[in-house]
């Protein structure tokens, strides 16, 4: 964790957090290498700035399918958010409201959906929460969260596609942590089919979920649908193939595999895959809003912040999420304001360059 605003709020947060919980949300899958380099690969990066073609202000809107956003960073899927604040997502969802910008609220999520969404219209009648899905092996089951999400009014699908299997988390492990505490589920899970009244099912995870399930996923709704947890070119372009509206390029903040690369490693050839059919979004070790700014610069259209915000919401409830929020605004702005841009279009993937390779070192 670098230092300045964010790092404190992460650090206010450790302190208050039970450390079972904390290493909840701040481990990852098997040695942690992955986790690691979501953050490190950043550091090898560098922006390559232009002068004299600026503004005095400047434009961080996106139009996404499934909503606006006010700034190109929008609120990634992240578990049960009770552990860190007894408002849990709807903190979450009011502080992402506020600040013009989507939440992406999971499967996983300690309030319904239909709450959550309630909540981010209390504060911004136009505001868009979108829904993140596992498809579950029982199709009946998934079918029934897609109901519930469009009756809450949800614009978008985020389906998450690289988990055929939970990942192995050493910390969670050593803790003994397998079970939400008394009084908290996975509200999202609660009354579907198979299960008993009232009862919560168990999020479940197949190997045998295929690009037929995505295709089921199409004919089932009308939402814009974004495939999450891409890595490899081909998938990216099987995904516009059948239909997304949009793809993730994400290695689930290094929770499922440790031998995948960073994220933002994987990005750029995504992006050349799509060829921009659809946008791509990013999510996995943004820290700050020079990270967002080289995300951008490689072909992302917005990036999905995960920890600093389960970080701001335990330090200070929804003020600790809009904290966040805010911040990466200023810093994108001001990062965008040195490289001589006007809006995010200025960003682009000559600016790249690796460190230490010298400026004909390119990444993008």
């Amino acid at each position: 964790m670098s230092t300045g605003p964010l790092a404190e709020l992460h650090d206010k947060a450790r302190a208050v957090l039970d450390p079972v919980h904390y290493d909840y949300y701040a481990g990852g899958v098997g040695d942690e290498v992955v986790l690691g380099e979501n953050e490190a690969a950043f550091r090898r990066l560098a922006l390559l700035p232009r002068v004299l073609r600026g503004a005095p202000t400047r434009d961080l809107g996106v139009d996404l399918p499934g909503g606006h956003l006010d700034l190109p960073v929008l609120v990634a899927p992240t578990a049960f958010h009770r552990l860190a604040h007894p408002e849990g997502e709807l903190a979450t969802a009011r502080a992402a409201a506020a600040a013009g910008t989507v939440l992406v609220s999971g499967v996983a999520s300690t309030v319904a959906i239909g709450d959550v969404v309630a909540a981010a219209r209390a504060v911004r009648a136009e505001a868009s929460v979108w829904f993140q899905l596992y498809p579950q092996p029982d199709q009946d089951v998934t079918a029934c969260l897609v109901e519930r999400a469009e009756r809450a009014g949800c614009t978008a699908l985020v389906v998450t596609a690289d988990s055929p299997v939970f990942g192995r988390h050493r910390r969670d492990a050593e803790h003994g942590f397998h079970d939400l505490p008394a009084g908290l589920a996975a509200e999202n899970m609660r009354d579907l089919p198979g299960g008993p009244p009232g009862g919560v099912r168990d999020i479940g995870m197949s190997p045998s979920v295929s690009w037929r399930d995505l295709d089921r996923l199409r004919e089932l709704t009308s939402l814009p649908l974004w495939l999450k947890g891409v890595l490899h070119p081909r998938d990216a372009v099987l995904a516009v193939e059948h239909g997304v509206a949009g793809v993730v390029v994400s290695n689930h903040g290094g929770r499922q595999l440790d031998l995948v690369p960073a994220a933002v490693e994987a990005l750029p050839a995504v992006v050349d895959a799509v060829a921009g059919r659809v946008p791509v979004l990013l999510d996995g070790g943004v820290r700050g809003g020079g990270d967002v700014a080289v995300a951008l610069a490689l072909g992302a259209a917005a990036v999905g912040v995960g920890r600093p915000v389960l970080w701001g919401l335990a330090a200070d409830g929804e003020a600790g999420v809009s904290r966040v929020l805010a911040v990466l605004r200023d810093e994108v702005d001001h990062v965008l304001a040195l490289c001589g841009g006007r809006d995010l279009a200025d960003l682009t993937p000559d600016l790249v360059v690796s460190r230490g390779t010298g400026v004909s070192g390119r990444c993008g």
